[in-house]
């Protein structure tokens, strides 16, 4: 027993690789060996394969036994070896699952994939931010980074990495070069809005300094502090107090605004806006606004110019990108349309 005890510890220290190696042979020199030595009993590899797993298992289904000397010898040295050594091979698939399982939960991670988005700074508004981003593409992949103990939301396809994101070590976690995206989210739990703002500059700072390239949509609380972030790329901001107040004020100056609003930060509920491919044959933007109108879409702008109503006749530069209001199906078909 004392030697058995000492040669399961030993086989418990081997490297997985040369553990997961040496059960996959005992496995098949055993499948085989049996097959050759008790071939009667065992006509088949499958046969013999089947009796060594149900045996190494301690499952022993009873339905294949060997009946010769030659065939119970390997069937002891199963018994002394195959066993002890699957159950070693089990129990670290066992720890590998829950030791994975614990790294995803603290953050303890390095994302591989690309085209993902990443939400820094976890809130109430990053949790929607997340839920409009798996609504608009159900296959998104989104990565969280936040100092949290452990992970606030975690799916399949929505992952958390632990750190200071001003850190490049954490940044480089979530693989943010081959990011589509970064969303920088001010920190709520500062009161002091300039210390705010100036903990997102920080961050904004180190992504530009490894991952210049990557959209990157950044929330601010004051709109003067938007001069600080001027030596540094920034897409896009995002003042937040103000987006509120003038949506409360518009609401207040006429019942239902809001709704309006909230139909279009919703992809979820009523219409939507949408981006809408350009078609070879639109020449000018009364081309495209009438061919819409027909599908269904309202053409409202060309990138950030909301006046092209005014500029029907004029002609849809070549890097024109065209926004549209319609509901999902509708622009579903406006796409199939588009490609055939």
């Amino acid at each position: 027993m004392i030697i058995l005890r000492k040669l399961f510890l030993r086989i418990v220290k081997i490297n997985n690789t040369v553990l997961f190696l040496s059960s996959a042979l005992l496995v098949l020199f055993s499948s085989v060996f049996i097959v050759l030595v008790e071939n009667e009993t065992f006509p088949t590899i499958f046969d013999g394969f089947w009796w060594v797993m149900t045996t190494v298992t301690t499952v022993g289904y009873g339905d294949y036994f060997p009946v010769t000397v030659g065939g119970r010898l390997i069937a002891i040295g199963l018994y002394v070896i195959g066993i002890g050594l699957i159950g070693v091979v089990i129990s670290k698939i066992i720890d590998a699952l829950a030791l994975f399982r614990k790294n995803r939960l603290e953050g303890d991670i390095m994302y591989k994939d690309s085209g993902h988005f990443i939400i820094i700074g976890w809130s109430q508004k990053a949790h929607f931010a997340i839920k409009e981003i798996i609504d608009t593409n159900p296959k998104a992949e989104v990565i969280i980074i936040d100092q949290l103990k452990e992970a606030p939301l975690l799916e399949e396809n929505i992952h958390y990495v632990k750190g200071e994101a001003s850190n490049t070590d954490t940044l480089e976690k979530a693989n943010i070069k081959h990011a589509k995206a970064v969303l920088v989210f001010a920190n709520d739990k500062l009161s002091n809005e300039q210390v705010a703002d100036g903990q997102t500059l920080l961050i904004a700072s180190s992504i530009e300094a490894i991952a210049k390239e990557v959209h990157t949509i950044v929330e601010i609380m004051d709109e003067k502090h938007i001069k600080n972030f001027k030596h540094i790329h920034v897409d896009e901001f995002i003042l937040s107090n103000d987006t509120i107040s003038s949506l409360a004020v518009r609401s207040a100056f006429r019942k239902g605004v809001s709704g309006i609003y909230g139909q279009l930060l919703k992809r979820s509920v009523g219409e939507d806006l949408y981006h809408i491919p350009m078609r070879s044959h639109w020449k000018l933007y009364r081309d495209a606004f009438q061919e819409l109108l027909g599908e269904g879409a309202t053409l409202i702008a060309d990138r950030q110019d909301l006046s092209i109503n005014r500029k029907l006749d004029e002609s849809i530069p070549e890097n024109a990108e065209l926004y549209a209001i319609c509901n999902d199906e509708v622009y579903t078909k406006i796409i199939k349309g588009g490609s055939s």
